[in-house]
């Protein structure tokens, strides 16, 4: 699961969470997905592989999806974007953002990030309907 060279980047607050279970519903929905994005900088890391991790608690089982990996480019920023699919059991909780990396970095700047939930499409279907 998490590893220690895990950096936070983002923890979904109170009224992000409750978009997401708005946006998903609780129409049998076993996996929520989320348009995810984050702008680094990343201070003397060129070319060091790193990945963009989402983590959060299905009830209480810690869970962990991949989002998008890449390389450092010279001047030391990355962008990482993606769709993250978590499939749920339970209850959605607690979910961050995390840089994950090979080495832990002197500094992370986090120039923006982004996360908005996918609708699925039934909720799209009653919405229109």
């Amino acid at each position: 699961m998490l590893s220690q060279h895990d950096q936070l980047l983002h923890a979904l607050s109170a009224p992000q969470l409750d978009a997401v279970r708005r946006h998903n519903g609780n129409r049998g929905n076993r996996v929520v997905e989320l348009e995810v994005a984050a702008w680094l900088h990343l201070p003397g890391l060129s070319n060091l592989p790193v990945s963009l991790m989402v983590s959060y608690l299905d009830g209480d089982q810690p869970r962990e999806v991949p989002v998008d990996h890449g390389r450092i480019d010279a001047q030391q920023r990355i962008l990482l974007s993606g769709v993250a699919r978590l499939p749920l059991h339970k209850a959605l909780e607690g979910v961050e953002l995390r840089l994950r990396c090979a080495v832990v970095p002197q500094s992370i700047k986090v120039e923006d990030i982004f996360v908005q939930p996918i609708e699925s499409v039934a909720t799209r279907q009653l919405n229109i309907a």
